[in-house]
């Protein structure tokens, strides 16, 4: 895999989206629109919100070029692009909560780190910007295949094997896992390695990732209707 596992809570050399080499790059705003992906990339999310659909459109063209690369027997299926800020905000604090009753000796800071390996700040998420896709691949009659862990799965319930590169992926699930890695990197998107399915295009993480002067999208309104 293209990131290293530390073990422990596997933080080591990973970066993650609420520290300062993130926090700190600048959104210059190019406005491309939310497109719908309906018609375009199977979806197999569970939200019944449309606007789950819809993604900045230069990242529902690198996801369709990758779809496309996949050998024949793989679908690459959207489970969630769009999210509204006020959703993103009770996913994070409702993963906080639980952090916070797991472990009461950690202060503010440190529960605000643990929430942002799975959870991120709702200041900062990608998908508020729509420039984010959380992904799965399938077979062609769109069951979900596995690839170490169930999406969405936290630290916690996955025993870190959310975490893109862990070591415990093997057999089947890390060729698969590898698979969707190298077809989704290839088109210049960026992952998030604390979670495998999710992959972005022009924010702030992936501009660190690809070393772009800036990131390209911020925070964005839901497409009307």
């Amino acid at each position: 895999m293209t990131n290293a596992w530390a073990g422990g809570d596997g933080w080591g050399d990973v970066v993650l989206i609420c520290d300062d080499a993130v926090t700190g790059i600048d959104v210059v705003e190019r406005g491309d629109p939310l497109v719908d992906s309906t018609g375009l990339l199977p979806w197999s999310g569970p939200s019944p919100d449309p606007v789950s659909r819809w993604v900045r459109a230069p990242l529902l063209e690198r996801l369709g070029n990758a779809a496309a690369a996949l050998p024949a027997d793989l679908r690459l299926a959207l489970n969630e692009g769009y999210r509204r800020p006020s959703l993103q905000r009770h996913y994070f604090d409702g993963y906080a909560a639980r952090l916070r009753a797991q472990r009461p000796e950690a202060d503010a800071a440190e529960i605000h780190r643990l929430a942002s390996r799975y959870i991120s700040p709702p200041d900062l998420a990608p998908h508020t910007a729509g420039a984010a896709a959380d992904v799965v691949l399938t077979d062609p009659e769109g069951v979900i295949l596995d690839v170490g862990c169930p999406i969405d799965a936290n630290p916690e319930e996955s025993e870190g094997r959310c975490y893109t590169a862990h070591p415990d992926v093997r057999g089947e699930a890390a060729l698969l896992r590898r698979t969707l890695v190298d077809a989704l990197a290839d088109v210049g998107l960026v992952n998030y390695p604390t979670e495998w399915w999710h992959w972005s295009y022009g924010d702030r993480y992936w501009a660190l990732g690809s070393g772009a002067p800036h990131a390209l999208f911020g925070a964005c309104e839901p497409p009307a209707g």
